[in-house]
């Protein structure tokens, strides 16, 4: 038994089983899209800060966390159309949504799908453009020409991820446990199949990103070997309605520096209440 105060349930959309987890209702909502290789509790640490005055619904997109997936939603663009089914499912209609890691490249899809859903855009730690170079051990993920070691060996893989990217920042046991689960068998590597989709889908996203009027803030963990700084640059680039920032942290950064990590989402939220392109 833990305390956590994310208490997951399940909702089907579109044919799949989706996992999510919502606070107490408020006027206010914000989407909040799991990180990879995590789940819903990733937004653990930030949990009670965000929630005290928004209604949040963290979502574990299809294929990641314990939501169940499918090939044909494993890229940015169809998990972007997929966030609207979602929002649909849940009765939601305009909302701020948060997407870190790969909830960047699905976030901004989405906003450039249907910009009049969304109040604002916080995303940042996710791969940004197919021309630069992306770090350990994303880059093998994403150009590894035979997957079939990670079909096997999942759990070595999710156990030495967890134990690099967490060395100064321990998991709680049901957090570890949810996440090693969620990844389990054959589960890793079919979420491979969203990020080793890059090539060719960060490309159609540059193409969209100069038509994002939605605002957006970039959050660029300044120590994050995964994925360098560069790409938060390369989008604050193109994005006319953005702000970047540059901070003292490692990849997951809503892990370790939660604080700060509330704090800018919040303030972007506090300035952007509504979304003027409705």
């Amino acid at each position: 038994m833990n305390n956590s105060p994310i208490n997951p349930k399940t909702i089907t959309v579109d044919g799949l089983t989706v996992r999510y987890a919502e606070s107490e209702q408020r006027d206010t909502h914000a989407l909040l899209l799991s990180p990879w290789p995590e789940s819903v509790y990733a937004f653990e640490p930030t949990w009670a800060e965000l929630a005290a005055d928004v209604h949040i619904v963290a979502v574990d997109l299809p294929g990641f966390g314990q939501s169940q997936g499918r090939p044909d939603v494993l890229t940015p663009r169809t998990a972007g159309a997929f966030v609207h089914r979602i929002l649909d499912a849940l009765g939601l209609d305009q909302v701020h949504i948060v997407g870190p890691d790969i909830g960047t490249s699905a976030s901004l899809f989405a906003a450039a799908q249907q910009p009049g859903r969304f109040h604002s855009v916080v995303i940042g730690s996710g791969g940004a453009s197919a021309d630069l170079e992306l770090g350990e051990p994303l880059a093998g993920w994403v150009s590894d020409p035979d997957i079939t070691w990670y079909e096997q060996n999942a759990h070595t893989v999710m156990k030495a991820t967890l134990d690099n990217i967490f060395p100064a920042v321990p998991l709680a046991d049901h957090v570890r446990e949810d996440y090693l689960a969620s990844y389990a068998g054959r589960r890793f590597a079919e979420s491979m199949r969203y990020v080793r989709t890059y090539p060719t889908e960060l490309r159609a996203l540059e193409q969209v990103l100069p038509d994002i009027r939605t605002p957006v803030r970039i959050i660029a963990p300044e120590r994050d070997q995964v994925v360098p700084p560069a790409h938060g640059e390369f989008l604050a680039a193109r994005l006319p309605n953005s702000s970047l920032d540059i901070v003292d942290a490692g990849h997951f950064i809503w892990e370790e520096a939660p604080k700060p990590y509330a704090s800018l989402v919040l303030d972007w939220w506090d300035r952007h209440h509504t979304n003027t392109e409705r």
